[in-house]
């Protein structure tokens, strides 16, 4: 665990707010008790405690420690004592939703809510079954009392009975035909009785159950056995497990989980809810069961709400799903898997912006349980804490059956440009897709479009306008202008590229729509399929989509991102990258390190059968370190050349950032806010013998949305403690000073986006 990630703090501990009620509407709904001095050091956010309420004493849940009294003090009763008996999930999820608040700046209520997202108000399930309560003697005798006298319902319903014992209350109001008056009756005469019971609704209660499992190959087992070896010596690390596509890393997961089930233990998956897909979640159902369920969006609240019941009843021992799935209660939590744990899903946008890897490692902790992050990318966060010996790097370097990697191709469109070719297709692409069709095999093409808002580049030399202050791209914006959202600079758009003259300035506008298009057009005998944002709104798109491609009744798929995320087809001997800079010149330091990321997962679907894969990325900045390592497969090179960039201009991972926004509906106010905020800051850092950087107030990288109005102020430093340190004074600014009335304040730390 990362020292700087915990900030203690043991000052000001008179005063326990407490719940006691966890439903999401009464989150919000605490009682302020004092703390007896023998129990100050005792009481942290998630114990339960007995407490005074009205005339009776009740347990409750402790959500924050504070010195400040919300009433008179001399009205305040006392904690009477710190709960005996079993600790509950509850205590371990609130105690987390404390770290978080601490750690990642929020109120506990947003926390809570957090780590508590499905307590609400959903209808439950019932099942009612109807029971044939007296002898089977008894009821043949009472059966032709009831024939004699024709009661022709109370007959037929009691013949079923003494055939079944037991009916479905459906069945017999429905099928049967049996009033509910009838039911009512023969229950008042003692001869059936109804039961009740609770149903959970179960998303993939659909799914059919092939039992698979895979033998590990030599690289699998070592890093089962590495991991296992350590866990069973007591040992319970993070590990960062660094696999090549193809090589197998999902049978390693499930391996790793069917070891941890052995001993009674649970674990959760964590995969990007773009990945959640029906190909993925048959893979764990085929080797587990009905021991796994999901989480993900497309859920209703109520079958939401019902897996996190299965889940506390242990009815289920794995959860795989997105960010939230990570809060799923389970009280014998003993593995964490995160995969594609490079992917930026898995920050939260919203209050408080935690990231699952940390929040995981944290909770692992407290559970003495074991994390395993995985990628064929890791994220340079991860691979830089491995470097510092902070998680385990384990690796494996070839793909399962030694499938020899794709080969790939860079395609320089400044050179297709100069050929005449204006088409978003190299001839060279076209060429291979020809070559694919007639063969019968599956091509994917791949549209980059993160970061679409935009840079400009000359497309005959690929020269991106840059801001000369900050070594980032300029984006376009309205009237003309081109601007930095790092530091405000901006200026005019020129008309020809100013280093070779060439008038062919713009972005790209292309989607993947008008691709469809020009493919269909292109190759009018292929039969197309397009999966992006406007294809999958519904909650079966994705499995239908990727259920017809993987059933080879579509030829060639267009998709952006969600295409390339841990799917395989192994049909697919063709990858196509189209506009590759659309995600390396965004303004935003990560730039390199997600377009490495995009384009090493899109050529990794190519090749995954019995053919190999060949792969295109078609680019107007071919040199670049983040596309010829990505060419190669060559994670270390464009780490050392990534890592090297950051310690260069003080960025994370080497060093931390923390974003401070400042918003509300009136301008001037928010600019006032900003302003005092950035003073008292400069103070601040004046005091503390430590470097921090400050930079700010700013616009926002969008400076309204919806008609409120954005300032940022970020700081950096090495110490995250530091940045933790002064989030608290602000929060106390915040509080106390009036010009932050009707401006809110978010903190951010190390944003996983640009300003």
């Amino acid at each position: 665990m990362r020292g700087w990630l915990t900030v203690c703090y043991r000052s000001n501990r008179q005063f326990a707010n407490v719940i006691v009620d966890i439903s999401v509407e009464k989150l919000d709904k605490t009682f302020q008790y004092r703390i007896p001095e023998e129990l100050k050091n005792r009481i942290e956010p998630g114990v339960q405690v007995d407490i005074p309420f009205g005339n009776r004493t009740i347990t409750g849940y402790v959500v924050e420690v504070t010195g400040e009294p919300e009433y008179d003090v001399t009205k305040i009763k006392p904690v009477i004592g710190i709960h005996k008996g079993s600790v509950p999930i509850e205590s371990q999820l609130i105690s987390l939703a404390g770290w978080m608040r601490k750690n990642y700046g929020s109120t506990m209520n947003q926390a809570l809510k957090t780590v508590l997202p499905v307590r609400k108000s959903t209808k439950q399930v019932e099942k009612k079954q109807i029971r044939l309560k007296m002898s089977e003697a008894e009821a043949r005798n009472k059966l032709a009392l009831f024939e004699a006298k024709h009661y022709t319902a109370r007959a037929r319903l009691l013949r079923e009975l003494l055939g079944e014992h037991e009916l479905d209350y459906t069945f017999v109001t429905k099928q049967l035909n049996i009033s509910v008056s009838t039911i009512r009756g023969m229950e008042e005469q003692g001869i059936l009785v109804v039961e009740t019971s609770r149903h959970y609704r179960n998303p993939i209660s659909h799914l059919s159950q092939t039992d698979r499992k895979h033998p590990l190959n030599e690289s699998q087992s070592r890093v089962v056995e590495t991991i296992t070896a350590d866990i069973k010596a007591g040992i319970c690390k993070t590990y960062l497990l660094q696999g090549v596509t193809g090589s197998g890393k999902t049978e390693v997961y499930m391996e790793l989980i069917a070891r941890t089930l052995e001993k009674n233990r649970q674990a959760i998956v964590l995969i990007p809810e773009i990945a959640l897909t029906y190909q993925t979640v048959m893979r764990f159902y085929n080797r587990f069961g009905d021991k796994v369920s999901i989480m993900n969006s497309r859920l209703s609240p109520g079958e939401r709400y019902d897996q996190f019941e299965r889940a506390k009843a242990g009815d289920i021992a794995i959860m795989i799903g997105p960010r939230s799935a990570l809060f799923t209660p389970f009280s014998r939590l003993g593995l964490i898997i995160i995969d594609e744990e490079h992917e930026n899903s898995y920050k939260s946008e919203t209050a408080p912006r935690y990231h699952a890897r940390d929040v995981a490692v944290m909770r692992a902790k407290m559970n003495n349980a074991s994390v395993v992050l995985g990628s064929a990318t890791p994220s340079v966060d991860s691979y830089y804490q491995a470097m510092q010996g902070n998680y385990t790097l384990l690796k494996m370097t070839e793909r399962v059956e030694h499938k020899p990697l794709p080969q790939c191709e860079i395609i320089d469109m400044r050179q297709e440009l100069k050929r005449g070719n204006r088409s978003i297709f190299s001839l060279r692409l076209q060429e291979l897709m020809e070559d694919r069709l007639s063969k019968h095999q599956q091509i994917m093409l791949f549209l980059n479009r993160r970061g679409i808002s935009g840079f400009i580049s000359c497309r005959s030399c690929g020269n991106v306008l840059q801001c000369p202050h900050c070594d980032v791209s300029l984006s376009q914006h309205e009237g003309g202008r081109m601007v930095c959202h790092y530091c405000g600079y901006e200026e005019p758009l020129p008309k020809v590229c100013p280093s070779c003259g060439s008038p062919f300035l713009g972005a790209f506008k292309a989607g993947t729509q008008k691709i469809e298009q020009m493919v269909k057009k292109r190759f009018p005998g292929a039969r197309v399929m397009r999966m992006d944002y406007d294809t999958t709104r519904t909650k079966d798109s994705y499995e239908k989509i990727l259920k017809t491609f993987a059933n080879q009744e579509a030829d060639i798929l267009i998709g952006t991102q969600m295409i390339v995320k841990g799917h395989d087809f192994p049909n697919v001997t063709l990858v196509g990258v189209l506009a590759a800079d659309m995600s390396l010149h965004v303004p935003d330091f990560h730039a390199a390190e997600r377009t490495f990321q995009l384009l090493t997962q899109a050529v990794g679907r190519a090749g995954r059968g019995r053919e190999e894969g060949y792969a295109v990325i078609q680019t107007y900045d071919p040199e670049h370190f983040a596309v010829q390592t990505a060419k190669d497969q060559d994670y270390e090179a464009f780490y050392r050349q990534e890592i090297m960039y950051r310690t260069m201009l003080s960025y994370p991972p080497v060093w931390n950032l923390l974003l401070v926004q400042c918003q509300g509906e009136k301008e001037d106010e928010v600019a006032l806010a900003a302003e005092k905020m950035s003073q008292f800051l400069k103070m601040q850092i004046a005091v503390i013998e430590k470097s921090v950087m400050l930079v700010g107030p700013a616009d926002a990288s969008i400076a309204k949305i919806s008609d409120v109005y954005r300032k940022v102020i970020y700081m950096k430093t090495k110490e995250y403690g530091t940045l933790v340190a002064l989030k608290d004074k602000m929060e106390h600014v915040v509080k106390d000073d009036g010009a932050f009335s009707n401006v809110s304040v978010q903190y951010d730390f190390n944003p996983t986006s640009g300003f």
